[in-house]
């Protein structure tokens, strides 16, 4: 790192957990998220601040007026853009040193392959089942952490599958692409908007952890939010061993 590197992360130099090493790690990261809207947009910020050195943002919708809420990414200025080029606007803005690669597109199952090979770690910040089983599937194929972020209404949910380790289940183990719940928005449903902040930010956290090789994951435990009373819950999940993706992968 030069000097200028050595004082923008100086908070995070600080912490014996991670130091210099630890953000050598992470400027030599990269990081994918699918997703540019709420989720997205506090997860991308934080990675770019933190300096992740590479970050892939793929989302194929434009910036709305309803989005502004708690999208925070994107401005009123950037109504109509796509939002992907509106967030690497804002990422740059925070952190001009970082390599930002787009793609204003729906991420389905072909481009996910390819991508989730050149990342270190994904995060699913989309809430579209479709596109969290095929970004599962090619998580589980190249063996990448993903971590996987939801909100609606008060509550909010964040787990990470591991298929570097054996006994972690797959999206798949937990939410069966066979059994697909009856699709819900924020158009129709609602949601409180710091909630989306307070998942992604937590998502762009537990993706440091992952990059850089901190503490203890998520892989196996659900965390589940209740933004009425700010309450945690956790819930232990299991590999399933007839999962449709992972039951391949050996137990031992």
């Amino acid at each position: 790192m030069n000097d200028s590197q050595l004082l923008r992360y100086s908070r995070h130099i600080l912490l014996n957990e991670l130091g210099d090493t630890g953000q050598e790690k992470l400027l030599n990261s990269h990081a994918l998220v699918i997703g540019a809207g709420g989720l997205g947009s506090a997860a991308a910020l934080y990675l770019a601040a933190s300096g992740v050195g590479r970050i892939t943002l793929v989302d194929h919708d434009l910036v709305d007026l309803t989005n502004l809420q708690r999208q925070i990414a994107h401005t009123t200025a950037r109504i109509g853009q796509p939002k992907v080029e509106s967030a690497r606007l804002s990422m740059l803005a925070l952190n001009p040193h970082i390599d930002v690669q787009v793609f204003a597109q729906r991420a389905d199952a072909d481009w996910l392959q390819q991508q989730v090979a050149q990342a270190d770690v994904a995060l699913d910040c989309t809430d579209n089942f479709t596109t969290r089983h095929a970004l599962n599937a090619a998580c589980v194929a190249h063996a990448v952490p993903l971590v996987s972020g939801a909100v609606i209404r008060f509550d909010g949910q964040l787990t990470t599958y591991d298929a570097r380790h054996p006994l972690s289940p797959c999206y798949a183990c937990v939410f069966p692409p066979d059994d697909a719940p009856e699709e819900i928005s924020c158009a129709t449903m609602g949601v409180l908007a710091p909630l989306v902040g307070v998942i992604g930010s937590l998502q762009a956290a537990e993706a440091l952890k992952l990059l850089a090789g901190i503490g203890d994951s998520l892989a196996g435990r659900l965390q589940m939010l209740d933004g009425r009373d700010l309450s945690w819950t956790e819930m232990r999940l299991q590999r399933q061993s007839d999962c449709p993706v992972c039951s391949s992968r050996a137990s031992t």
